[in-house]
Order: C-alpha cells, then structure tokens, then sequence
C-alpha cells in the first residue's frame, strides 16, 4: 500500500517521494530563526517545484517566514508566489 501511495505522489507532483520526505524532514526539525537555513529550505523548495524564484522574491519569503518565527503562514507565502 505505502509503495503505491508514494508512486502517486511521485506521477502528481514529479518529484521522487524520498526527496519530499527529506523535505518534509528539513522542516520538521527545521529552527525558522536561522536566516542562512531557512534560506537553504526556500531555495530547495523552489527547485522541487520547479518554479524559480527572483533574489527579490527569495529575499521577501525568508523575510516573512523570519517575521513570523516558529509558524509558518503558507498563505502568505502562496501569495508572494504570485
């Protein structure tokens, strides 16, 4: 069952399941105070969804997720996207 799950996440999103699990554990332990890491995980989240994202764009998520400290408002985000 778990593998077929994952084969349809991967059909879906077109990313393989062990790197959203990496994701998905990057955040989980993940300390949103730390500008250089979270950085690294906008980066990283930007080249899974293989949707490129200006220096200014980048500069502006890692802003707000610094603002918004332990929570992460994935609205506001999806906004900026935009």
């Amino acid at each position: 069952m778990e593998r077929s799950f994952s084969k349809q996440v991967e059909r879906k999103t077109g990313v393989s399941f062990d790197e959203i699990m990496a994701l998905a554990g990057a955040l989980t332990h993940a300390n949103f105070s730390d500008e250089k890491q979270v950085r690294k995980i906008v980066k990283k989240v930007s080249r899974l969804a293989n949707k490129p994202i200006t220096k200014e764009l980048e500069d502006n998520i890692v802003k707000s997720i610094l603002q918004d400290g332990k929570s992460l408002d994935f609205t506001k985000i999806e906004k900026m996207m935009k």
